[in-house]
């Protein structure tokens, strides 16, 4: 921080005596976490809904070590005391390999801020991207709009792996466009205004979501930190950093970080932002007076590096999101506020988010068709995952799918021995909303379709011709005409599928209807096509992950491609591509596998019955790999379930990660 400000350095200040005040007051609870960390054993303690909730989150993503599932699903629940410090404290000390990418990633989006004052360039501290446009820092560091534009912003200002300094990327910050400050906070929000080439800086340097959700991080966990202490090039803070309390709007934490770190990002290890830095807690006499290294009493004169800290404290990213949320902007500010994203909860409805999208250099972003795409640079910028959902998820978040989809995948991915996946890395493109609009018709008739679709299916699964006989139907028809018959045909059929597999007839019959009516109305089908397009990178390799009706729409994508785009993996779960109904009716024009495929997976479980037809290379060819599986029966249809098994998760893995 340049404290040659006088206004700075008192801002400063009292920041430092705020942080003492908070350290001071909690003295009994820290006393709390050492008696309980002695009497357990164990370094990672907090209260019981914390520790539940970051348990279930590293669950969810797949971030738990293989032989830790293992282990605690032979011995112990997962709802225990036990079982929450030992999936706690596995995680924290045992790291997959990417947690080095990841943090290379994380550190991209940090940059250093100097004022240029009288030619001279004067170091002020860390900021880093949460959006693709907004940066976050202190309030102390850019405590209004007319410092802020007085200040420039540089990327990648930090050693090269030949340890040679590489040449920033600088940009200014656009403060009359976006800018949002707390004192009580210590933060700013500002945006940053693209450079010459007018592509936004997140496009280029990634950002890091500012996450609402409970369970980032818990006592005794370790933190890491980037920045630039002094001004100096960009340094990190990696796993001697330990979180020591949660406060309500802040965290106290031991670690090595230097004055001067201001504005720098908290992460946990899995690179999730959790906190901003703002301040060492200062020790203090009995008088008040802050001390020096050598317990002589603090002079100004005496500069940061002479202060003896006891701890550093920073402002939690949820304390931040509510106080963004409690505040009025104009429709500019909040569009720019928007593509904070769906994980931030700022929105006041899912229609009404701007995802945050990524743009190839030197192109401007783009809308998107409401679904969320992967980050820049995402498995190296070589390859794209893509999740394509099936029916009924109209009105839900496209981002809460796709940690559905990604926690799946990386439990498989674990069991299998690869790394997880980081949900904002997968493009989730999403077309529920199209979909429903499209059948905004009268349901009361069953289509021929729908009709042929299920007793297909139920002559698959063996339902004899003679369940529904020409008499049966004669009489149907003279009670209420043929619509009465096709019913009660349905009905049947429906009941001969449920009885003989794990589903119920509701949910059978919501499935077929969906994929009868994509397949039956072109505007519907031209539609979603349209929808999951818009999502969809122009050129480049995709991995193709697709599951139910969105295996279908997968098939039918395929043929609507770009001609620059190459499907080297297409993975189909849960599909009715093996009914002779469903295939006819395709883009495709039948059971005729699509050049452009590389590789083609199906996973398929016996008593799904939405998988009648399976395997699939009996109708689509030998150069197909069919890989049955059992789920759980009362959850036979569940993408996270198909995902979830370590030989579909390695089919992916094995793509995803060459």
């Amino acid at each position: 921080m340049d404290t040659g400000s006088t206004a700075q350095a008192t801002a400063w200040r009292r920041q430092l005596d705020a942080a003492s005040r908070r350290f001071r007051d909690h003295a009994g609870a820290r006393a709390e976490v050492d008696r309980l960390r002695a009497h357990r054993h164990t370094a990672v303690v907090d209260a019981a809904d914390q520790m539940a909730a970051r348990a279930e989150r590293l669950l969810a993503h797949g971030e738990v070590p293989a032989r830790t599932v293992v282990e605690l699903g032979r011995q112990a629940p997962v709802d225990c005391a036990h079982a929450l410090e030992r999936i706690i404290d596995d995680t924290n000390e045992l790291q997959a390999v990417n947690f080095l990418t990841r943090g290379v990633r994380a550190a991209d989006t940090v940059a250093r801020l100097s004022r240029i004052r009288h030619g001279r360039e004067l170091p002020l501290g860390t900021g880093v991207l949460v959006s693709p446009q907004l940066l976050l820092t202190n309030n102390h560091v850019l405590p209004s709009a007319e410092e802020a534009a007085s200040v420039v912003v540089d990327f990648r200002a930090e050693a090269g792996v030949d340890n040679h300094p590489i040449t920033p990327v600088r940009l200014r910050p656009a403060p009359d466009d976006f800018f949002v400050t707390s004192e009580r906070l210590d933060y700013t929000l500002v945006r940053v205004a693209p450079g010459p080439d007018g592509v936004a800086p997140g496009t280029v340097f990634g950002w890091n979501p500012l996450i609402a959700e409970q369970g980032k991080i818990v006592i005794g966990e370790a933190m890491n930190i980037v920045g630039h202490p002094m001004g100096r090039l960009k340094e990190i803070s990696i796993r001697d950093n330990r979180l020591d309390l949660q406060l309500d709007d802040f965290l106290h934490y031991s670690s090595d970080t230097e004055p001067g770190s201001s504005g720098s990002p908290v992460f946990n290890d899995q690179w999730e932002l959790v906190a901003l830095h703002h301040a060492g807690v200062p020790a203090k006499d009995s008088d008040g007076h802050t001390l020096r290294c050598d317990g002589a009493r603090w002079q100004p004169g005496d500069g940061e590096d002479a202060v003896r800290w006891v701890a550093n404290e920073g402002v939690r990213v949820s304390a931040l999101l509510t106080d963004l949320r409690g505040r009025d902007y104009s429709s500019a500010e909040r569009a720019l506020l928007d593509e904070l994203g769906p994980a931030a909860a700022l929105s006041a409805g899912a229609g009404s988010v701007r995802i945050p999208v990524d743009s190839a250099p030197g192109k401007s972003a783009r809308a998107t068709g409401r679904g969320v795409r992967g980050r820049t640079g995402a498995f190296g910028g070589r390859r794209t995952l893509v999740f394509l959902h099936g029916r009924g998820q109209q009105g839900r978040d496209p981002a809460e799918l796709r940690r559905t989809w990604t926690a799946g995948l990386n439990k498989g991915l674990t069991l299998a021995g690869l790394s997880p996946v980081d949900p904002a890395d997968v493009c989730f493109p999403f077309y529920g909303d199209r979909l429903l609009a499209g059948m905004a018709r009268e349901r009361g008739a069953e289509s021929v379709l729908y009709e042929d679709v299920v007793a297909e299916a139920a002559r698959r699964i063996g339902m004899p011709e003679t369940g529904i006989g020409t008499g049966d139907l004669a009489t149907a028809e003279s009670i209420g005409g043929a619509g009465v018959a096709v019913l009660s045909r349905v009905r049947d059929g429906l009941s001969w599928i449920a009885a003989h597999s794990a589903l119920d007839a509701l949910l059978i019959r919501a499935i077929f209807g969906d994929v009868a009516a994509y397949l039956d109305n072109e505007s519907t089908r031209q539609r979603v096509l349209d929808a999951v397009l818009a999502d969809l990178p122009a050129h480049g390799e995709l991995l193709l992950i697709s599951h139910s009706l969105g295996t279908v729409v997968a098939l039918d994508l395929l043929t609507v491609l770009p001609p620059e785009v190459r499907v080297s993996l297409l993975a189909t779960a849960g599909s009715p591509l093996g009914l002779d109904t469903v295939q006819q009716r395709l883009l495709t024009g039948g059971a005729n596998r699509p050049e452009r495929v590389g590789t083609w997976v199906n996973t398929w479980y016996g008593g799904d019955p939405i998988t009648i037809g399976c395997p699939l290379h009996r109708a689509w060819g030998p150069d197909l790999d069919d890989l049955p599986v059992e789920n759980p029966s009362e959850r036979a249809h569940d993408i996270d379930e198909y995902l979830a098994h370590p030989a579909v998760a390695a089919a992916i893995g094995g793509h995803l990660f060459r």
